[in-house]
This record gives structure tokens, sequence and C-alpha cells, in this order.
């Protein structure tokens, strides 16, 4: 029994025929993030627009939902929130191009990329990867799905995070740098995406750090809001 149920788990999992996307937090394998995906980022700090899409990797043991808390490691002293749009891969794909690119996506999603700020200056000065400021457990909390009929355009959003009650960030996802299809393009070059892949495509300015006690309140245009405690490890 418990290997017809674990067949029938991994079967769900993988078969583009069965997927149900709601379930994307469980059954998720992959997270990819942008980086320096928002002009305002690149004018604030003057640096140089980026040729092509800065990508890195977090893992699955990043996600959350509302309900639970983001926690901050001992190692880290300085944590920062990012609100972004995400959208979720519905097919599996490799190679494709612009043009076709959002065929495949599956939804869109509401989600924070906390970073250790800390971790990636170090990480950054020295050109090393950036897996432990992002891939912390509890780094990626997300909200439900949402269907491509439920957004009407996912570069005409308004994304915003407050603090204490206090915004922190504002911003709309007409000002990413490379958009869904470009980002989906650039990274299927590379690696096969999957059903349940989560991309995140950027933040806005204004991250700033967090601290034990406080209240992250964001939303994604009217579609929805989501709101977590931070607690330390």
């Amino acid at each position: 029994m418990r290997v017809l149920r674990y067949l029938a788990r991994r079967t769900m999992a993988t078969d583009d025929s069965t997927c149900k996307l709601e379930s994307f937090v469980t059954y998720n394998k992959k997270i990819i993030g942008a980086g320096l995906n928002y002009m305002d980022i690149i004018k604030s700090r003057n640096l140089p627009i980026p040729e092509e899409p800065i990508l890195f990797l977090k893992p699955s043991t990043s996600l959350i939902q509302e309900g639970q808390n983001i926690i901050i490691p001992k190692v880290f002293s300085k944590v920062a929130h990012e609100v972004e749009l995400a959208c979720v891969i519905g097919k599996r794909c490799r190679n494709v191009s612009k043009g076709s690119a959002m065929q495949f996506v599956g939804g869109y999603c509401l989600a924070l990329d906390m970073t250790a700020q800390c971790s990636l200056q170090v990480a950054r000065s020295k050109g090393m990867p950036w897996s432990l400021g992002k891939g912390f457990d509890t780094s990626t909390p997300v909200s439900r799905l949402f269907t491509p009929d439920e957004v009407r355009d996912p570069h005409k959003l308004e994304l915003w995070l407050k603090v204490n009650g206090n915004v922190r960030q504002t911003g709309n996802t007409a000002d990413m740098i490379f958009k869904i299809p470009d980002i989906i393009e650039y990274a299927s070059k590379h690696m096969t995406l999957e059903p349940y892949d989560i991309i995140l495509t950027g933040t806005p300015g204004g991250a700033d750090p967090v601290a034990p006690g406080d209240i992250i309140l964001c939303g994604m245009g009217d579609l929805v809001e989501m709101k977590f405690e931070v607690k330390a490890e």
C-alpha cells in the first residue's frame, strides 16, 4: 500500500496531464530567482544594466505559507525582505522561445525572497555563489496560486510591502528589466523547467532588514495580501 501511495504521488508530481498546480508548494523541486531585475535598483546603485537575466537557485525547503513564521537563522545578522511576483511553471519545457514561453506558465503567486544581506555582501565581493544568503529555511514565503485567467497582465501589477504598518517597498512589475518570457527563455536554455517550478521575477527598491518581532504585510495588486511574523532561531 505504501508503494502504491508513493507511486501515485510521483505520478501527480511529474505528469503534465495530471498535475494539480494549486499544490505547487508541496511538489516544488526548484525555485529560480532573478536578481537585479528592476530599473530603480540599477539606478540607485549606479550599476550597468544587465545584458542577460541574473539567475540563482533556492531549495524547496525554503518555502512557507501563511500561518508559518519567517525564522532568522543564528548565523545571519542582517536579513531583508524582498516582495516579488512569482510565476509557476505548468508544463515541462526546455529551450523554449520568448514567443512561446507564456504557454508554459501555469499560474502566479505573491512571494517574498528573504535575503541575508550580510552573506550576500561577502559573496558578491568574492565572486561566490548566493546560495547561503538566499536559500535558508523559511526564506521563500508564498501566497496561494492564481491562474493566468485571474492575472490579466503579469507585467502591470502593483507590489507593496509594509513592516509594522510602515511602507517599505512599492513598485510595479512594468518596471522589470527582463519580463517573464525573457526569464523563461533564458532559464530553459540552461535547464529543464518542470511543473511546480517557481520563478521569482525580482524585487523593486526598498529592501531593508527586519528584526525578530516584526510583522511583514505585503500585497500584489488587488489580488492578494499576506502577513508573516519574523522570529529568531
